[in-house]
């Protein structure tokens, strides 16, 4: 941040406490309704016009068509409204201050990106949402610059929380992603703690409407892995390492895109192009077995049946088909989060010791999101955690493995960053 934090004392920074509460309640509500939107959308898309068409699943020129529609209106966001339809993922997942009059282009962007099948996450455009209503708020007070990115920080950290099951994902990714902040960092997170939980409040108390319910990762009827095995140890190390090479492999690769391709083509070409080669990806897909909607999305809800494959050839193709379409998304312009994806990749490469060798689905599950999600984001503890939270009671013996996953992932991300570094940086 720009400016030095508030100071944690006096009335001041309790009035700042008490905002950060009173930003929760809104900035929940414009989460739940985004969500919501987004949840309807998907379904009118990809279950009610394939219905009215007379098929029983999305036909293919379906499946071709509507990432290409999704990047028109990502294009008509990204050139009719400002603020560029929001961070561009390939930079990771947003955060800070958000000017308000980027809220309606932030919006229509991920509309364009999460309801038409692009292979991106929720996760950033609400962030960014949230701060919008935190910066609004802002307006109202007569607040220095650290407060108004405080009460924005706050806003994001209450519409991310229903994603992660709860305000202590969510908290731990801001701790570990503010760091270098030190003992000032508190301050700038007691409000967003604070906001987050009420928040979460207002999610709950929606239940399943808008399909709520589904949007955070979660994956049901999970065996009860006991004991901790050394050779389950040995496999999340594996999966950790194999998670940051593909990750690493992916992101080089949309950034050959975004970087050559859009001096070369102009942004209008690369994003209805990106669209089609999505649409394309998931449909080759589907023509060799797969589900065309687990390689379209974000892949949260296409985490219990990939957890539940039992074929090699299905799992490849699900892994190779999204690395494929998260790559094209993160580079052709579209606009979303990249934890998501990345956390699917990681559970995909879980699942063949599963397939193979017949280790609980559950360790899998625990093992592959924590080294996607340490791989995706760099985050060791918000990834292991998040991974424990995911598996519950049933997955508890699978922390160990889980733990040293996000960290051989980490280690591995650390290494490859290293030496793609310049001499003597």
């Amino acid at each position: 941040m720009e400016a030095s934090p508030p100071t944690l004392s006096g009335p001041e920074y309790l009035r700042l406490v008490g905002l950060g509460a009173v930003i929760g309640i809104p900035a929940a509500f414009l989460a739940a309704a985004f969500l919501g939107f987004v949840h309807y959308a998907e379904h009118w898309l990809w279950d009610s016009l394939p219905s009215a068409l007379g098929e029983s699943s999305p036909p293919w020129y379906l499946v071709i068509a509507l990432p290409v529609v999704g990047a028109c209106v990502v294009l008509l966001a990204r050139r009719a409204l400002p603020g560029d339809g929001g961070h561009p993922p390939l930079e990771g997942i947003g955060g800070g201050a958000t000017p308000v009059v980027f809220g309606p282009g932030i919006a229509l962007a991920a509309i364009g990106t999460l309801c038409f099948g692009a292979v991106l996450g929720p996760e950033a455009p609400l962030i960014a949402l949230g701060s919008v209503v935190g910066m609004t708020v802002a307006l109202f007070v007569k607040l220095g610059g650290p407060e108004r990115t405080v009460l924005a920080t706050a806003g994001s950290f209450s519409a991310i929380s229903a994603l992660f099951g709860g305000p202590i994902v969510g908290g731990m990714m801001l701790v570990e992603s503010g760091l270098g902040m030190g003992s000032n960092l508190l301050a700038v997170l007691l409000p967003g703690f604070v906001a987050a939980a009420l928040g979460y409040v207002i999610f709950i108390g929606f239940g399943t409407w808008g399909g709520l319910h589904a949007q955070s990762l979660a994956v049901p009827n999970l065996p009860e892995y006991s004991g901790t095995h050394i050779y389950d140890l040995l496999l999340g190390v594996a999966v950790g390492v194999l998670a940051a090479l593909i990750i690493t492999a992916v992101r080089r690769t949309a950034a050959g895109v975004a970087g050559p391709g859009l001096a070369r083509l102009g942004m209008p070409v690369l994003l209805l192009g990106g669209g089609l080669a999505v649409g394309l990806d998931a449909q080759i897909a589907g023509w060799l077995g797969a589900n065309t909607q687990d390689v379209l999305f974000s892949g949260q809800t296409g985490v219990p049946d990939l957890a539940g494959a039992d074929s090699t050839k299905i799992v490849l193709i699900l892994l190779v088909g999204k690395a494929i379409g998260y790559a094209v998304c993160l580079g052709c312009g579209f606009r979303g989060g990249p934890v998501f994806p990345a956390i699917f990749l990681g559970i995909a490469l879980a699942t063949f010791a599963d397939v193979w060798f017949g280790v609980s689905p559950t360790l899998a599950v625990a093992v592959g999101a924590a080294a996607g999600m340490a791989a995706g984001t760099r985050l060791l503890i918000t990834s292991s955690l998040f991974a424990a939270l995911l598996v519950g009671t049933p997955g508890i013996d699978a922390v160990p493995a889980a733990v040293l996953a996000a960290s051989a992932a980490w280690l591995t991300m650390q290494a490859i960053d290293r030496r793609g570094a310049p001499a003597g940086s």
